[in-house]
């Protein structure tokens, strides 16, 4: 029997008063493009989803309802960018900046791509969709859960 293998990842904040662990099962990044995103990174949001994770450190943290649907977490000492949460499942979703990669490390899918600035190109090789195709995908998420409002909800 072949055991999976199992990545525990520690990573920090800018002022390392904010810590964050995470066990994952595989290292995939995502990349999302909205505007929402780039407005909140600075170019786009690479995010790395954990099934376990712990804050840890002394540091505080702040959290911006930026949606109906999300939840964005920051060091209150340093600003910097810690996760984005989705409300209706509870998903987690960690700046991928947070840790030293391993080198397997990969972008899995880039969503939102036809709402990407103009002045960077997205990585070929992942899977990427569109933010229309992305919405309804995560309206359906939502609607499976009973989240009220999935109709309407915008990124």
């Amino acid at each position: 029997m072949t055991k999976e293998k199992r990545y525990g990842l520690v990573g920090k904040c800018l002022c390392g008063a904010v810590g964050v662990e995470v066990e994952t099962d595989q290292i995939t990044i995502s990349v999302c493009h909205c505007e929402m995103c780039r407005r909140w990174s600075g170019m786009a949001f690479a995010g790395l989803a954990a099934n376990e994770y712990a804050v840890t450190g002394s540091g505080e943290t702040a959290i911006y309802r930026s949606s109906e649907w999300a939840e964005r977490a920051f060091c209150a000492n340093c600003g910097a960018n810690l996760w984005y949460r989705f409300l209706p499942d509870d998903r987690y979703v960690f700046m991928a900046g947070l840790f030293d990669l391993p080198a397997e490390a990969e972008i899995h899918e880039q969503i939102f791509v036809d709402h990407k600035a103009d002045w960077y190109e997205v990585h070929p090789l992942s899977r990427q969709v569109t933010g229309e195709e992305a919405m309804k995908d995560e309206r359906r998420s939502a609607a499976r859960l009973g989240w009220p409002g999935n109709e309407t909800a915008s990124y």
